[in-house]
């Protein structure tokens, strides 16, 4: 590319409505973990609208394509870390991958901005078309090409629990449609404001307070009420090990780490547990061959008088060939072993290779064992006085398989994962939020256990009633009520969002009849 051209095309992403959508991007992602300025959410979309007045569709698109991109470098910075430390990878091969992951997921805040203006040009009014739009090009990222539902801008609110609390109704989409309906209203009354020839927007204002007030009072009367469960407390301890993933998987560091799980373990049941949880990948070992091992968690089990639960890869024969799978084992107080469950959603280049003949030259990230298979199916574990719904690591970003296992039977949910990939970055916080929502939406509390951090206890209205630190030793030790499984979220699912879906091609129907019909009048 010839340098006048670089010039004119970094010209073009540089001229002021370029810059105001990259102003959005970066304070979207001040929104999220670990900047954590939630608040911001609220009005980091206003520089993005007032960049696309007057804009043509196909500046449009690049402006909302510009602002997720923006927003995406600044989330997802730890890929690198990820594909460099543990992949191996360089720099070279490295930044090209994270930069197309980020342009993947800015493609759909540039479709919602593209829709969005269409409408506008439809006579469809903004204050409708963006936050329709916006959830349902975040419900479509979700599943598409095995989905990367990441950074959602109803996630930046977690820990605003009265807000949050709708996420039983409508999943994290809800507040994300808040988020949207309040930077365009704030956009209109700002516009208003500053002198242009723009009325006030009494109406849609109007609807916002009364959507606020009633999400507000819906949270607060969900926080205050009292959960329905005829099941008996459970006493949970999460062992987070702390072990250096650049050992994690060699021979001579095994009865280290048993060691390390053992002592942490015995810690925690000095005052009495029901259940131990360790995380992803704690026995680093195929706990079904290495009997001397695996005989060293039974008589622990049996020593404590509790379930344990606890990460290990796993193999099995299907059409007569040899599958690994991502998986957790629970062992009874009897030292007998109960059930198995394995990872459903696999993470494409970190336990298996897509188009493995095509890419032969690429490597997955977990080292010492073939290719992972997909489970089965979503079969709660029973851990005694209950049953749980097993999320193993990345399996915490999709609600959809939370929901599936607790309309099977589980009451309680378990996430157990491995953040060591991540470093010292904002990913272990960020993956952590996500998962905050799995609880709420569900009333289900979930207890999470990691290797590095973030371990948590989370009760069925998202409070964090305990929360470790990351890059340490620590044990979390807490009382958890199981859930009755009871929401209408369980019932619905993702229903809101695909009515958002459906009223955005809607909007597209419509703008289209309404604009060939007026060329048809005017020619």
């Amino acid at each position: 590319m010839r340098p006048s051209s670089l010039r004119t095309q970094l010209a073009a992403v540089l001229d002021r409505p370029g810059l105001f959508a990259i102003a959005s991007g970066v304070l979207i992602a001040l929104s999220f973990p670990t900047a954590g300025l939630s608040f911001l959410a609220w009005i980091a979309l206003i520089p993005l609208l007032i960049s696309l007045e007057g804009a043509s569709l196909r500046q449009a698109f690049r402006l909302g394509f510009t602002c997720g991109l923006a927003a995406y470098i600044l989330i997802l910075y730890w890929i690198n870390i990820v594909v460099t430390h543990f992949g191996h990878l360089p720099w070279a091969v490295s930044i090209p991958l994270y930069l197309a992951l980020a342009a993947w997921l800015a493609l759909f805040y540039g479709l919602a901005t593209l829709i969005a203006r269409y409408g506008e040009l439809g006579r469809v009014k903004l204050v409708f078309t963006l936050p329709v739009a916006w959830v349902a090009l975040d419900f479509l990222r979700s599943f598409l090409l095995t989905g990367f539902p990441w950074a959602m801008l109803g996630h930046s609110q977690y820990r605003i629990l009265p807000l949050i609390q709708i996420a039983d109704l409508s999943g994290v989409y809800g507040i994300t449609l808040l988020i949207v309906l309040t930077n365009v209203v704030l956009y209109r009354v700002l516009r208003a404001v500053s002198g242009a020839n723009v009325p006030y927007p009494a109406k849609s204002a109007l609807l916002l307070l009364f959507l606020f007030a009633a999400t507000l009072f819906y949270g607060f009367s969900r926080l205050n009420g009292e959960e329905k469960s005829a099941a008996s407390p459970l006493r949970v301890a999460l062992i987070q090990g702390n072990i250096d993933q650049d050992v994690k998987w060699s021979p001579a560091f095994q009865g280290q780490t048993m060691d390390i799980y053992e002592r942490l373990t015995r810690e925690a049941a000095r005052g009495g547990v029901d259940l131990v949880v360790w995380p992803e990948s704690a026995a680093p070992f195929f706990f079904q061959d290495e009997f001397r091992q695996a005989e060293r968690i039974r008589s622990l089990a049996r020593e404590i008088n509790a379930y344990v639960l606890f990460g290990s890869p796993a193999h099995e024969l299907r059409n007569g060939t040899r599958t690994f799978l991502n998986s957790a084992f629970v062992v009874a107080p009897n030292g007998e072993t109960g059930a198995r469950g394995d990872k459903l959603h696999l993470v494409p280049f970190g336990e298996y290779v897509p188009l493995k003949r095509l890419l032969p030259f690429v490597s997955k990230l977990v080292v010492g064992i073939g290719d992972f298979s997909p489970g089965e199916q979503a079969a709660p574990l029973d851990v005694g006085k209950t049953r749980a719904g097993l999320l193993v690591c990345y399996e915490g970003v999709f609600p959809e398989l939370a929901r599936e296992y607790v309309n099977n039977g589980a009451r309680i949910l378990v996430n157990i994962t491995n953040d060591a990939w991540y470093g010292r970055s904002s990913a272990p916080y960020q993956h952590f939020s996500i998962a905050v929502f799995r609880a709420v939406e569900t009333r289900t509390p979930l207890i999470r256990a990691a290797n590095t951090g973030i371990s948590a206890i989370i009760d069925q209205n998202g409070h964090i009633r305990a929360m470790s630190t990351i890059f340490q030793e620590e044990v979390c030790t807490g009382e958890i009520q199981p859930g009755s499984g009871d929401s209408l979220y369980l019932k619905i699912g993702d229903s809101p969002a695909w009515f958002c879906a459906m009223l955005t091609l809607g909007v597209v129907l419509l703008a289209r009849f309404r604009q060939k019909r007026k060329t048809q009048i005017s020619g």
